[in-house]
C-alpha cells in the first residue's frame, strides 16, 4: 500500500506544512491527505506545491473536503471549482466528501433523489479537472451499509465516482470488512485505516468531538490494537486481492494523542506485513 499521512491528525498542533512533510519523509511515508482547509489556508504560499512536494519523495494522495449536497447549485459549484484547482496545485486527483449528512434511513425519497442529482452534476464538473470524487463509506450518510452504497453508485452513474473504504465504518455498520471489500471492490479507490478499542467508543469519531481540542479521545488506539481485526483484513489483501489493491492509496487516520509515535509504529507494522507478499502470486478473489 502506499500509506498516508492525514494532516487533519495534526489540526490541533502547532505544526508547519515544512515539518509535517519532512517527518513523513523522515518515517517513509508515500503520500499527505491534504484537509481542504489546509489547502486553502496554503494557497496564500503557493511555493508550496506538487513540484515542492515531490523534492521530498513525496505526492498528495487526496484532498478531503466536505461538499455541500443541498443548498444553491452556485455555492456547491464555486466551492468544487476552488478545490478542484487546490486539487490540481497540489497534483491530487482525487476529492474526497461525504454522501450527504443524513443516513440512508433518515433521507425522504425527494430528498435522495435532490442529494444523488448534485452528486451527478459535481462528478461531472470534477471529471472537467480529472479529478476523481471519493465518497466515503461513513455512517449517517447515503454510504452507511452496502446496500445504501450501492444504491448510490447506481443512483449517480458517472464513472469518476468511487469509494473511499473506511474499514472501520464498514465494521461499524455490521458488515464484515472482508464481506464489504468484496461487494464494492470494483468502486474502491482509496483506504482509510483507523481503529477503536470498542464498538462502545465509536462516538468519539462524531464529529463535534473530533474537531474539539477538548473533545474526548477515549478509545482510539493503534491500529492493530482495536475491536476492528486490520491484521486479518490486510492479511486477506495481501493474499487475495491484486495488485491495484496491493499499491493503492491508504490513509492512517489518527485523530488522537503522540501523533508522530502511533502513526509511525503503525505504518512500520504495515510495511512488515505487506513484505511479506509475493505479487506474483497474487490473485482477485
Amino acid at each position: 500500500m502506499k500509506l498516508s499521512i492525514c494532516t487533519i491528525s495534526f489540526r490541533h498542533q502547532l505544526v508547519s506544512i515544512d515539518q509535517l512533510v519532512q517527518w513523513a519523509q523522515a518515517n517513509h511515508f508515500q503520500s499527505i491527505e491534504l484537509w481542504g482547509v489546509h489547502a486553502k489556508n496554503l494557497a496564500e504560499q503557493p511555493s508550496y506545491n506538487k513540484e515542492w512536494l515531490a523534492g521530498f519523495g513525496l505526492t498528495t494522495s487526496m484532498i478531503s473536503d466536505y461538499l455541500p449536497l443541498q443548498g444553491p447549485e452556485t455555492d456547491a459549484f464555486n466551492k468544487v471549482q476552488q478545490l478542484c484547482l487546490l486539487a490540481k496545485h497540489w497534483g491530487a486527483t482525487k476529492l474526497r466528501t461525504f454522501a450527504s449528512n443524513k443516513g440512508s434511513q433518515d433521507v425522504t425519497v425527494q430528498e435522495r433523489a435532490d442529494i444523488t442529482r448534485r452528486m451527478k452534476d459535481i462528478c461531472q464538473w470534477t471529471a472537467q479537472h480529472g479529478i476523481t470524487l471519493i465518497v466515503e463509506t461513513h455512517p449517517g450518510t447515503l454510504a452507511d451499509s452496502m446496500a445504501s452504497t450501492l444504491q448510490l453508485l447506481e443512483e449517480v452513474n458517472q464513472p469518476n465516482l468511487k469509494i473511499n473504504f473506511d474499514v472501520l465504518h464498514v465494521w461499524e455498520s455490521g458488515e464484515d470488512p472482508i464481506d464489504g471489500f468484496n461487494v464494492l471492490k470494483p468502486h474502491i479507490e482509496h483506504f482509510h485505516l483507523k481503529n477503536i478499542s470498542s464498538a462502545d467508543l465509536l462516538s468519539v469519531f462524531s464529529p463535534p468531538n473530533v474537531y474539539s481540542a477538548s473533545g474526548s479521545r477515549e478509545g482510539l488506539v493503534p491500529l492493530f490494537e482495536g475491536a476492528v481485526d486490520y491484521s486479518r483484513f490486510l492479511n486477506y489483501l495481501r493474499e487475495y486481492a491484486d495488485a491495484k489493491f496491493l499499491n493503492m492509496d491508504a490513509s492512517l487516520e489518527w485523530f488522537g494523542d503522540h501523533c508522530k509515535k502511533v502513526l509511525s509504529e503503525d505504518r512500520y507494522k504495515i510495511q512488515q506485513l505487506f513484505q511479506q507478499c509475493d505479487f506474483s502470486t497474487s490473485h482477485v478473489s
